[in-house]
């Protein structure tokens, strides 16, 4: 990465920023406040994490000696069943908890069984809604968003209600934009379409090889399907045809 500079020698500036390229020769103006205000907000998050280690090891010096925890844990529950062998017999007491674990699961099982449902519908809005919306799949891809969201929908995850994009080696995105930030979902898509061998059966032929993703993809240009027809086919067909036999689709 390296600062962009004019024919006279002076750094580009965008928006009062200094622009950088990548070496995907993508052009990204920098924000040093922003960068500046994250590396403290990471300072002080590391400094929390270093301050919660030191309690855990505080804690932990208080169990020195115990080098089986699972026999500690064992003894205890035998003292506690002897403590009401007056009441009930002590070889009862874990028939008597498994018959109780058994009816409060059997209550609530539904219960759970719905909310896991739900979960899974409102994950799927949230994929699903995010390339049905998406502004960067509607102008710069050439194939239909639903084959789009089969290719690429396992790179974004569910996390706290919102999602996280994973590259193909299953690590987070960052933004270019925003250092620091996890990048917004279609800053995230077209970085995972600019590393796919495929993209340029995959993008629209006006942008293919663009923004310094380089050349790949076979040859591609050489067929092309009109979207009508591409439109027919079943979704497996559509992935061989763009994939296999290196067909373009144009509008």
């Amino acid at each position: 990465m390296k600062l962009k500079l004019d024919e006279a020698g002076h750094v580009v500036v965008s928006d009062g920023k200094p622009v950088y390229v990548h070496d995907d020769g993508k052009e990204v103006p920098f924000d040093a406040a922003a960068a500046t205000a994250k590396i403290s907000q990471l300072n002080g998050e590391a400094m929390g994490h270093r301050q919660g280690r030191q309690a855990a090891e505080d804690l932990l010096k208080k169990f020195e000696g115990i080098e089986d925890p699972a026999a500690a844990k064992a003894a205890l529950a035998t003292i506690s069943s002897l403590d009401q062998k007056q009441l009930i017999d002590a070889g009862k007491v874990d028939e008597i908890k498994a018959a109780a674990i058994a009816a409060v699961e059997e209550k609530y099982q539904p219960i759970v069984a719905e909310r896991d449902t739900l979960k899974t519908q409102l994950d799927k809005e949230i994929r699903g809604g995010s390339f049905a919306r998406s502004k960067y799949a509607e102008e710069k891809v050439a194939v239909p968003k639903h084959m789009l969201e089969r290719t690429y929908g396992d790179n974004f995850k569910i996390e706290d209600g919102k999602l996280t994009p994973y590259d193909a080696n299953g690590a987070k995105i960052f933004s270019r934009a925003r250092p620091g930030e996890i990048a917004d979902f279609d800053e995230a898509l077209e970085l995972i379409i600019a590393a796919d061998p495929h993209r340029d059966h995959i993008l629209k032929g006006d942008i293919k090889g663009g923004g310094g993703a380089g050349q790949g993809g076979g040859g591609g240009g050489d067929k092309t399907i009109s979207r009508a027809d591409f439109a027919k086919l079943s979704p497996a067909d559509q992935a061989s045809k763009v994939t296999k036999d290196n067909f373009t689709v144009v509008d």
